[in-house]
């Protein structure tokens, strides 16, 4: 895996300069076609009602209707995404600095909106400004406009060259399909959310929090398992999507490395295709 020989600048997009931001990544992407995404929201406002020790072991379908009520009773506060190209280079634009996305949506209210208010408090410690994206941020509606005419939508007629690397990203995808959606409910049931998945994204979507099941000595979330892969986070804090995407492509890239860089490892990945933490099917395969 290479690391980011440049430093890493976060490109922070509000209603402004969202036109031109997007168009940036449209001009890149099939350069640079896998996309980490990470994202911020209000928190869960809605649990399971099973002891903590019980929670890895809920069914997939329990699983989707807690995320479902979760995802339709919120919004989307931040989208953070990374490019990259097979080898983990990120696009430079030919200037001093590699460059990453953080898209500062304008939905949410923290003073009238559902929130769960240790995730809102966790969120302002970590620098995300509720009022200036109130005031600055995106209209929901006119980013899923831009996004699905863009290449970062899939294409029925030209298919979708692009991978999408998350972590334990049953939320993300939630709330970026009721963004391009127009504000729908999420489907009724597990199945059809996955085609939607599918349908939006291509069937390219890696969720690394399921691969880690199978990676032996690999586990917890995020930071854990970039700390064990010895990944350090470049640019920006924790909870802030743009730096997570970051981490998220890093981390991908060092596991791709470690632990599928041999024969018939591309295939062992493919495995992994479309199957999302915590809505997944338990396997088998044990890698190491």
């Amino acid at each position: 895996m290479n690391r980011p020989k440049k430093p890493v600048a976060i490109r922070k997009v509000w209603a402004y300069n969202l036109f031109e931001e997007l168009s940036l990544i449209n001009r890149i992407a099939l350069r640079y076609p896998f996309v980490a995404m990470d994202t911020e929201f209000p928190g869960s406002v809605f649990h399971p009602t099973v002891e903590k020790h019980h929670l890895s072991h809920l069914p997939p379908d329990y699983n989707y209707r807690v995320m479902k009520a979760n995802v339709d009773a919120l919004d989307l506060i931040q989208l953070g995404l990374t490019l990259s190209d097979a080898d983990g280079n990120l696009p430079d634009f030919g200037t001093s600095h590699a460059y990453i996305w953080e898209f500062n949506f304008s939905d949410f209210d923290v003073e009238s909106d559902l929130q769960n208010p240790d995730s809102i408090a966790l969120l302002e410690r970590q620098g995300i400004d509720f009022h200036k994206n109130r005031a600055l941020g995106i209209n929901s509606r006119k980013f899923a406009w831009l996004f699905l005419n863009s290449r970062l939508a899939f294409d029925f007629n030209r298919g979708s060259p692009l991978t999408w690397i998350t972590f334990h990203s049953a939320y993300d995808f939630g709330f970026l399909l009721k963004i391009l959606t127009g504000g729908k409910l999420l489907p009724e049931n597990l199945g059809t959310f996955m085609i939607w998945v599918n349908m939006y994204f291509g069937g390219a979507v890696y969720d690394m929090k399921h691969m880690i099941r199978y990676c032996s000595g690999l586990y917890g979330g995020l930071e854990r398992v970039a700390k064990t892969l010895d990944v350090d986070r470049m640019a920006g804090r924790s909870h802030q999507a743009g730096s997570d995407s970051l981490l998220t492509m890093q981390t991908f890239m060092k596991l791709k490395e470690l632990y599928f860089d041999r024969e018939g490892g591309e295939e062992e990945i493919g495995n992994f295709r479309s199957v999302l933490h915590g809505l997944e099917v338990e396997g088998t395969l044990l890698l190491v």
